[in-house]
């Protein structure tokens, strides 16, 4: 089985984006970051295959791959949600509640921080700061802000992402 096969052994039509990304960026000096970037824009997320791949391909250390993907927050190591849930734990945030608001979310959604629901529908993760102070404690769904909660708002909440 090549490097673009399933594992039914037909070409595999990520598999075959991934080998293009590579072959356009294989001759450029730091190509690792625009890799990484359009490789998680096809998978939406950056799986251990797919790491491995650019490892192979590109010649670098897959130690210095999970560095790189673990140190920028922009990259993902496991999949998200449809409605990807940020909540806030910048200062203002968290000193008004906002480990509250997380933790009532984990209870919720049944996950934790870092990982998606089982429908593929949330994935929960904990960020530093929106920029949004003045509304704290602030979380993030997708491009949607929602200020000065309180974790019984919770529920009604993922209620409004519910049935889309």
């Amino acid at each position: 089985m090549s490097a673009n096969e399933c594992c039914c052994g037909c070409a595999d039509e990520t598999s075959l984006k991934l080998t293009e990304i590579i072959a356009k960026y294989k001759e450029t000096r730091g190509a690792l970051i625009p890799v990484l970037h359009e490789a998680q824009e096809v998978y939406g997320y950056l799986p251990e295959k797919v790491l491995k791949t650019i490892s192979d391909e590109l010649n670098v250390p897959l130690a210095e791959i999970y560095g790189v993907v673990t140190f920028y927050t922009q990259f993902s190591l496991n999949p998200k949600g449809r409605f990807k849930i940020n909540v806030c734990m910048g200062t203002a945030c968290y000193v008004k509640g906002s480990g509250d608001i997380l933790e009532k979310f984990r209870e919720k959604l049944g996950i934790d921080v870092g990982q998606c629901t089982e429908d593929g529908k949330f994935s929960l993760d904990a960020c530093r700061c929106i920029g949004a102070c003045g509304l704290a404690p602030v979380i993030m769904i997708n491009d949607d802000v929602h200020g000065r909660l309180v974790p019984d708002d919770v529920a009604g909440i993922l209620e409004q992402y519910k049935d889309l």
